[in-house]
């Protein structure tokens, strides 16, 4: 099945200012958020950005949270978006039954998040080069476990190049610069 931006949603977890400096490779996961939210702004597809317990983790990154324009922020306790009071139903409401999952840690909010999003009736996406842990393992084996749980893991290029779906358009060559 392919990603549609019009079946789409974007939900980026926990790019916050006090955890991302202790993330492997974090600068990559963060560099290739902001090409997806550069595409999903531009496509037109519903981004969500949660930030957990911000006055410990500090808020978003300052780089995500101008990428990030029109999107719905939520801060949450829970590890993971699914199980935070009102979540599903703000996701729901944007009637996409596709969300394509990132962020920090992998093995922590990412995985129980998109664990509960399966749980709850929707197809979920994680971008492997767009998520990240404080380990390389931590990050292997979270994404092992979401693949055998049903998600389907893609790079963050196999989104952007879905969601525009064909060449030759005003669309690709505006988001292009963001491939190359």
């Amino acid at each position: 099945m392919l990603i549609r931006r019009d079946q789409s949603l974007l939900l980026v977890v926990d790019l916050q200012e006090k955890l991302t400096p202790a993330i492997h490779q974090g600068d990559a996961a963060i560099a290739n958020n902001l090409r997806l939210l550069g595409g999903a702004r531009h496509l037109g597809v519903p981004i969500f950005v949660s930030e957990q317990y911000v006055r410990g983790l500090g808020p978003t990154l300052p780089a995500i949270k101008a990428a990030a324009v029109n999107a719905h922020f939520f801060e949450k306790i829970h590890f993971s978006c699914a199980a935070e009071p009102g979540v599903l139903e703000l996701l729901h409401a944007a009637q996409r039954p596709q969300v394509v999952l990132t962020g920090t840690e992998a093995h922590v909010c990412v995985l129980q998040t998109g664990l509960g999003l399966l749980g709850a009736g929707f197809q979920v996406f994680v971008v492997a080069d767009a998520t990240a842990s404080r380990t390389p393992d931590n990050r292997s084996v979270a994404l092992e476990r979401l693949r055998a749980a049903g998600a389907v893991i893609v790079s963050t290029e196999m989104v952007l190049f879905e969601w525009l779906a064909q060449a030759g358009t005003d669309d690709f060559r505006a988001v292009l610069p963001l491939i190359k």
